[in-house]
């Protein structure tokens, strides 16, 4: 029985985790492995009351910890989780994550993205994580052009002691 439970589950789950994944945005996969990065930054946008933790691959924190990020080099990639402001049920004057409003993935690869600072761009919206493409993430570019200076990434990693 054990024999045959464990047949199933290696032959079905990779099927079933695989089948999960959503669809690529701007030819870019969600990195399967996003959940377990580091923390490199949160922001807050007045603007659009969103909230946003900001967080780097293996290569993007080695490169913060090396001082390395201008540029920041190939493999690079930064996650942009970004939810609405909710107010805290037991504490209003904080500001607590609410509804997920999308992800977001900027991929450094300046062979692959010459057209856009060496940065693929990605976004999956809600918790459905509906892929958006738009042109190759070239209004995302436009927007980052703002941040030429400090090679197109707008978050600057959060300093600790």
């Amino acid at each position: 029985m054990r024999t045959i439970v464990n047949l199933v589950l290696t032959t079905f789950l990779p099927l079933t985790i695989a089948a999960a994944a959503p669809p690529p945005s701007n030819g870019i996969h969600l990195p399967a492995t996003y959940k377990h990065w580091q923390v490199l930054g949160v922001s807050h946008r007045d603007d659009n009351q969103s909230l946003r933790v900001i967080v780097g691959n293996t290569t993007a924190m080695m490169a913060v910890r090396q001082g390395d990020i201008d540029p920041w080099p190939d493999g690079t990639i930064l996650g942009k989780l970004v939810w609405k402001d909710s107010r805290h049920p037991f504490w209003q004057p904080a500001i607590v994550p609410g509804e997920l409003s999308h992800i977001e993935f900027m991929v450094k690869d300046s062979k692959k993205f010459p057209d856009t600072g060496g940065w693929g761009f990605a976004r999956w919206v809600g918790m459905k994580l509906k892929p958006l493409d738009n042109d190759g993430g070239k209004p995302c570019f436009d927007c980052h052009k703002a941040a030429a200076k400090t090679d197109f990434v707008f978050t600057r990693p959060a300093r600790l002691p």
